[in-house]
């Protein structure tokens, strides 16, 4: 038997694990730190099933086009802010986490955070967003 403690976890049989870490580190940059709203259409529907459902602190939004004006929303309160990951996602069977930072680019973060997804059929099928302490 393998011996797994220490900082590396066994990776889940049957999941895809380089796959739902990609989504939950593209997803950062890519949704939530883009300003460029169609590069952020883009990005979610390439990486989000049609049905997906977000969970934040605010509440409960459904679809592709709910996520994208809740992101853009959220990224006109913050242009400059960037979002940092704290460390690699997790991976546990269809879900991953990850723990970021966000705040001014160069500068030490103003707000953090936990990601964490569910995967279905290669899409994230929903993110709930764990704030640390809220954005100013």
């Amino acid at each position: 038997m393998n011996d797994h403690r220490g900082n590396s976890a066994p990776p889940s049989p049957g999941a895809d694990v380089g796959a739902i870490a990609t989504l939950l580190s593209r997803n950062l940059p890519e949704v939530f730190g883009e300003g460029d709203a169609a590069r952020r259409r883009a990005a979610i529907a390439e990486l989000y099933t049609e049905d997906c459902v977000l969970y934040v602190p605010p509440g409960i939004l459904v679809g592709r086009e709910a996520l994208d004006k809740f992101a853009g929303d959220l990224r006109a309160t913050h242009p400059h802010y960037v979002y940092t990951p704290h460390g690699a996602p997790q991976v546990l069977h269809n879900s991953a986490r990850l723990a970021w930072g966000s705040g001014p680019k160069g500068q030490a973060a103003e707000y953090t955070g936990v990601d964490f997804i569910v995967a279905r059929d290669g899409k994230i099928a929903a993110l709930y967003v764990f704030l640390d302490s809220p954005p100013a």
